[in-house]
C-alpha cells in the first residue's frame, strides 16, 4: 500500500527562482528566449578552422589557422603594454600580439602548450605575426563544418551563443509548415537530391554549420537554396499575417457614409479656388467608395510633395459630416496641423456656419480654457471635424460620433498612437474608417510587402502651375559666395528658407547650426531692403520655441514680412508659401534621401523660379561618404518623388525608409526586397491560400516566425 503524506504535513516549499546569468540575460535582451527563436539566429559570417596552414607556404594578409607550440609568453611594456607568445608550427615562427588580456590567457598560452591560433597574418622586420587572433588548445579532431560567428551583444561569448543555438535548434519543432505543392511551385528552392525542396530543418542546420567545400560567396550574399528557404518562410508569415488582418477587419463594422446629391462633398467642390487634377478625382471616388461600405476603410493615400493630398483629405471628411458623422485629422507636429487646420477651416467652416457646426482645433499648447472650449464643442458634436497633434487621442477627448480618422505623416506615430485614435469610437461596437496619408511615395516591393493590409491610393499628377525646382550642389568653402548671391536675391522680392540639421553647438557634430547661422544672416543681410523698401529680416525657428512664437514667426513668412527663414527640420512637411522660391539645406550631406525631397518641396509653389541649393561639407580628405554621394547624386538628377523613393529604398533598406522603429512593423531579417521580388510574389499567391486550405499550418507558421509582433497590423 502506498504512503501518504499525513493531512497537516506543509506542502512542499516552492523552489526559489534562479536569477539569470549575464549570458541569459543577453539572449533575452536579444529576443533569444524560444528555442525556435535561438535556431532562427543566423550567422553573420564564418569561420574556416577545419583546415591548417603551414606558417612556410602562408601568404600576407591571409586569414589562416595555425598549429603549433607555445616557445615564449612574456608582458612587455614598451611601447605599450602587451602579451607576446611565440608560437612554432615547426615550419616557421610567429608572434601572437594580444593588447587586451587577462591572467587566463597568459595561463593557456604558457610555454609548452600546443594551440591552434586564427587571424590575419603579417609580416615585417621579424618574421610573421598576428594580432589579437582566437585560440584555443590544438586538443582534438579538426571541426568538419565551418565555425558561425553570431550576431552577439556585451556579454554574452560566442562559445555559450553557439551553444545555446545549437540546444535551440535540437529542441525546436522544425516539422514543415509550408505544403509540398506550395514548396514545389517556390523558385530557387528545389535544389536537393531528385529536384527536391530544401527542408525547413535541412536549411537551418545547413546555414548554422555549413560543410568547408561550400563557396563562402553563396552564404554571404545570401543566394544559396538553403538560404532561399528561409526567406521563402519569412515573407510567407509577414504575407500570412498582413492577410490575416484584412480579413479579421472585414469582420468589424463601420458606418457607411454615402455622399449626398448636393450635399457638403459637392458643395466643397464648387467653393474651392482651383480644378482638382484627374489624379485628385480618381483617389476621392476610390476613398468615397470604401466610406460608403459597412466595412473599415483602411487606405493609405500617397502623393509626391504638393500633390495635393489635403483637399482629397477634406472631400472624404466632407462625405462623413455630410452624414452626420464626425472626423478627426491628427498631424505629427503642430506647424503641419496648423496648415491643415488654416486650409480646412477656410475651405469647410463658410459651409459648416449654417449646420450650426465647427472644426475644432486641439493641441498641447492651448490654455485651458481653449482647451475646456474644444472638447465640450467634440463631446457635444458641434466640431464636426477636429484637427490636432498627439493631444486628438489623449483619454479626456471625447468624440460624439467620430466615423473617420484621417492620420497625416503616418509613419511618424507609433503604433500605440494609431490604436487609440481608432479605439475612439470602438465602444459604441462603431470602428472608424482610417484613412492614412504619406508624402513619401511608396515603392511597389514595399507596398507588396510591408503595406499588403492596405488598399493605396496614389495621387501621380501635381497640380497645374507648379514650377520646377532647379537643384544644385555647393561646397561649403563656397558659403560666402552663396550669402552674396542671396542678397541680391532678396533685394529682388524673393524668399528663403535655409534649413539648418542643429539648434544649438554640439561637441560631437562639426555641424553649423540655426543659431549661428541666424546670426550670420542677420548681419549679411544688414541694411538691404526689399523691392518696396522695408527692411530684409530674417526670423529663426527651431522645434524648442513655444507654439505661440512659432505661429508668429510662420505668419511673418508668410506674410512677406520676412526676407529669409532659417529653421530646422520643423518645415519639412506641410508649411506652404507660395512666394518662397530658395531653399538652401545646410550639411545636406547628413539629411536622408526622402528629408531633403521633403524640404525641396517647400519651395515652387508659386510661379517665380525656385531653386534648391544643397550645401555640403566633405570630410578632411575632400570626400562624402558613398552613401551621402549617391544621395546628393539623386536630388540632383530627378524631381520625381517615385524615382527617388526607389533609390532611397536601394540606400538605406526597408526598415530605416519605413521608419519601422516608430511604426511597430517588424524588419525584414532575411529577405531582401530588391532581390527577392520572386519569393514575395510567390508568398503574395499563396498566403491566401494557405489560409484557406490549411489554417492550422498557417497560423503555426505566423506563430514561428511572429510571435507576438504581429500587432502592428491592426495600427
Amino acid at each position: 500500500m502506498p504512503r501518504t503524506a499525513p493531512p497537516s504535513a506543509a506542502p512542499p516549499a516552492a523552489a526559489a527562482v534562479k536569477p539569470l546569468s549575464a549570458p541569459q540575460k543577453a539572449l533575452r535582451k536579444l529576443g533569444l528566449v524560444r528555442p525556435i527563436d535561438l535556431a532562427l539566429h543566423l550567422p553573420l559570417r564564418y569561420e574556416d578552422e577545419t583546415r591548417l596552414t603551414h606558417l612556410a607556404q602562408a601568404r600576407e594578409g591571409e586569414v589562416v589557422q595555425i598549429e603549433g607550440t607555445v616557445t615564449a609568453c612574456e608582458v612587455a611594456l614598451r611601447p605599450k603594454r602587451q602579451l607576446l607568445v611565440t608560437l612554432d608550427d615547426g615550419s616557421a615562427i610567429c608572434t601572437l600580439r594580444f593588447f587586451s588580456f587577462y591572467p587566463s590567457h597568459q595561463k593557456a598560452l604558457s610555454v609548452g602548450a600546443r594551440i591552434r591560433a586564427r587571424g590575419e597574418l603579417r609580416g615585417g622586420l621579424w618574421g610573421w605575426s598576428m594580432v589579437h587572433p582566437s585560440f584555443r588548445s590544438a586538443q582534438g579532431e579538426l571541426p568538419d563544418a565551418l565555425t558561425p560567428v553570431y550576431p552577439s551583444s556585451a556579454g554574452l561569448p560566442q562559445a555559450y551563443l553557439r551553444r545555446a543555438v545549437l540546444a535551440g535548434l535540437q529542441r525546436a519543432d522544425l516539422s514543415d509548415t509550408i505544403p509540398p505543392e506550395a514548396l514545389q511551385a517556390c523558385p530557387g528552392l528545389c535544389s536537393r537530391g531528385g529536384g527536391r525542396p530544401w527542408s525547413l530543418r535541412e536549411a537551418l542546420h545547413f546555414l548554422h554549420q555549413p560543410t568547408p567545400d561550400v563557396p563562402l560567396a553563396a552564404l554571404e550574399d545570401r543566394s544559396h537554396p538553403a538560404w532561399q528557404r528561409l526567406k521563402a518562410e519569412e515573407l510567407l508569415a509577414q504575407q500570412l499575417s498582413q492577410h490575416l488582418a484584412r480579413r479579421e477587419r472585414s469582420t468589424l463594422s463601420a458606418p457607411a457614409l454615402c455622399a449626398q446629391p448636393g450635399g457638403l462633398h459637392e458643395q466643397l467642390l464648387a467653393a474651392l479656388p482651383f480644378v482638382l487634377t484627374a489624379a485628385q478625382r480618381r483617389v476621392a471616388d476610390e476613398i468615397a467608395r470604401d466610406l460608403a461600405r459597412t466595412v473599415p476603410m483602411h487606405r493609405l493615400l500617397q502623393g509626391d510633395v504638393g500633390s495635393g493630398k489635403t483637399v482629397v483629405a477634406a472631400l472624404a471628411a466632407a462625405v462623413a459630416i455630410d452624414a452626420g458623422w464626425q472626423c478627426a485629422l491628427m498631424a505629427p507636429t503642430e506647424i503641419l496641423a496648423e496648415q491643415h487646420f488654416g486650409k480646412l477651416v477656410g475651405w469647410l467652416t463658410p459651409l459648416l456656419a449654417p449646420r450650426g457646426k465647427t472644426v475644432a482645433w486641439l493641441t498641447g499648447g492651448q490654455t485651458k480654457k481653449a482647451r475646456a472650449a474644444m472638447l465640450h464643442a467634440i463631446a457635444s458634436g458641434e466640431a464636426a471635424l477636429v484637427v490636432g497633434t498627439h493631444a486628438v487621442i489623449q483619454e479626456q477627448v471625447r468624440f460624439h460620433r467620430l466615423a473617420l480618422a484621417l492620420i497625416d505623416e503616418q509613419h511618424r506615430f507609433g503604433v500605440a498612437q494609431r490604436l487609440a485614435l481608432r479605439a475612439k469610437m470602438q465602444d459604441a461596437g462603431w470602428e472608424p474608417h482610417l484613412l492614412m496619408m504619406s508624402a513619401t511615395p511608396i515603392p511597389r516591393t514595399l507596398a507588396m510587402s510591408y503595406y499588403a493590409d492596405l488598399d493605396v491610393s496614389t495621387i501621380d499628377e501635381l497640380p497645374p502651375g507648379r514650377t520646377p525646382i532647379v537643384t544644385k550642389l555647393l561646397a561649403d568653402s563656397r558659403r560666402d559666395e552663396l550669402i552674396a548671391r542671396l542678397r541680391a536675391q532678396v533685394a529682388q522680392g524673393r524668399q528663403v528658407y535655409w534649413v539648418c540639421p542643429l539648434i544649438e553647438e554640439s561637441e560631437a557634430l562639426d555641424l553649423r547650426n540655426a543659431t549661428a547661422t541666424h546670426a550670420e544672416l542677420s548681419a549679411a543681410l544688414q541694411g538691404l531692403c526689399h523691392a518696396d523698401g522695408s527692411p530684409a529680416r530674417v526670423g529663426l525657428l527651431h522645434s524648442r520655441m513655444p507654439a505661440a512664437d512659432k505661429k508668429a514667426v510662420m505668419a511673418q513668412f508668410a506674410s512677406g514680412a520676412m526676407a529669409v527663414l532659417v529653421s530646422t527640420t520643423v518645415i519639412e512637411v506641410g508649411v506652404d508659401v507660395p512666394t518662397a522660391s530658395v531653399m538652401v539645406i545646410e550639411h545636406a550631406e547628413r539629411f536622408g534621401l526622402s528629408q531633403l525631397h521633403q524640404l525641396r518641396g517647400r519651395v515652387g509653389r508659386g510661379t517665380a523660379a525656385s531653386v534648391c541649393v544643397l550645401l555640403y561639407a566633405p570630410n578632411e580628405q575632400g570626400r562624402l561618404s558613398d552613401s551621402a554621394r549617391d544621395r546628393l547624386r539623386a536630388m540632383v538628377e530627378t524631381n520625381d518623388g517615385f524615382e527617388i523613393a526607389r533609390r532611397d529604398l536601394d540606400i538605406r533598406g526597408p526598415g530605416e525608409f519605413l521608419g519601422a522603429r516608430q511604426s511597430g512593423a517588424p524588419l525584414l531579417r532575411f529577405a531582401d526586397l530588391a532581390t527577392d521580388t520572386h519569393l514575395l510574389e510567390w508568398a503574395r499567391a499563396w498566403a491566401p491560400r494557405l489560409l484557406d486550405q490549411s489554417p492550422e499550418l498557417a497560423h503555426k507558421h505566423m506563430d514561428r516566425w511572429l510571435g507576438g509582433k504581429s500587432d502592428y497590423l491592426k495600427a
